[in-house]
């Protein structure tokens, strides 16, 4: 399957700058098993839900990883986008401009208080850097850094909070987890009462999430590692469903990652536990464990969107990507949602 197979034209003026006024009155597109559009309004959520249905989501919350520095010999400019953390002080970095920044250069975020060194240059570009600190790391880390929103969100935001879930818990995302966003407390609640059991798993999204496909053969793509927690007791919740013969409905493309790496596929049951996936999912994928996912709308050409044709088929998708151009959803990460229940699955 090629590359090009996942592309679709997107003008510019659907691309969402801002989230929507309320969280949950993003448009919602419904892609129902018999592969008609119903469009609705992320508020109609629950008419979709039933009693016995797990909601998964994944609770990880975006780090204000984007810090600006000096350089401690220059005086130039330099930023770092934080991207995996190593141990208590080492951070693997993306800094710009690279180029002048080679290991042993120092550069000063907060005079006195927060500063970096670079450490190695590892063979893609990124850097891991040593941060000598006097406080409190997570105090001085939302002091000096910013949201790392993505490189197609241009416009200023005023409420930097919009770009973190309601329910996020454990820093350690360089992006947010967006399927999640529209959600509210009430809403939760709502979903809640009419039986739906709500279950958390942790995947710390990282910027690998933006990288594009370069190999023209997808299978050649090579994918990037995301470190993931699913405790005991979640586990033991999701199997419960499947035994009542009730929906795994996964908010959002990294709960379904999880969900489908911890899946044993001979049993078709799912284990606790935690480490790092890289699983590639795209058309021919047999899923073992979910029955429908809430996404936003992806990038063309994008491990995403080949995620979602392997649930839904590539065809199907491409339509309901046209369906929504010509409705006037908004895409991408402040954008609109759609709710996927594919055929074959519960």
């Amino acid at each position: 399957m090629k590359k090009s197979d996942f592309y679709y034209e997107l003008p510019e003026k659907y691309i969402a700058q801002h989230p929507a006024k309320c969280r949950d009155h993003s448009k919602l597109m419904i892609l129902l098993p018999d592969h008609t559009i119903q469009d609705k309004m992320f508020f109609d959520l629950p008419n979709y839900l039933l009693p016995g249905d797990c909601l998964v989501l994944n609770n990880t919350k975006v780090l204000p990883a984007r810090l600006y520095g000096t350089r401690k010999d220059s005086g130039a400019t330099v930023e770092f986008l934080l991207i995996k953390q190593i141990d208590d002080t080492d951070w693997e970095v993306i800094v710009k401009p690279g180029k002048k920044c080679k290991p042993g250069h120092s550069i000063i975020f907060l005079p006195g208080q927060l500063e970096a060194e670079i450490l190695t240059i590892k063979d893609d570009g990124n850097r891991i850097v040593r941060f000598r600190y006097t406080g409190i790391w997570q105090e001085l880390l939302a002091k000096a850094g910013e949201m790392p929103l993505p490189p197609y969100i241009t416009a200023t935001q005023e409420d930097p909070s919009r770009y973190q879930t309601v329910y996020a818990k454990y820093e350690g995302s360089a992006a947010a987890p967006t399927a999640g966003l529209h959600f509210t407390p009430n809403l939760l609640q709502k979903i809640k009462s009419i039986g739906v059991e709500i279950v958390e798993l942790t995947l710390h999204v990282g910027i690998g999430t933006f990288r594009p496909v370069k190999e023209d053969d997808i299978t050649k793509h090579l994918m990037h590692n995301e470190y993931y927690e699913l405790d005991e007791q979640t586990a033991r919740l999701i199997n419960q469903t499947k035994d009542n013969n009730g929906r795994i409905i996964a908010v959002g493309t990294t709960s379904c990652r999880v969900l489908e790496t911890l899946t044993d596929p001979l049993t078709n049951r799912i284990c606790f536990g935690k480490g790092s996936t890289d699983i590639f999912i795209y058309p021919g994928y047999q899923f073992k464990m979910i029955d429908g996912l809430i996404t936003n709308f992806h990038l063309p050409e994008s491990t995403l969107l080949m995620l979602v044709s392997a649930l839904y088929g590539r065809e199907n998708i491409l339509q309901a990507y046209q369906h929504a151009i010509e409705n006037d959803y908004r895409f991408f990460s402040f954008g609109d949602a759609m709710l996927i229940l594919p055929e074959g699955r519960k």
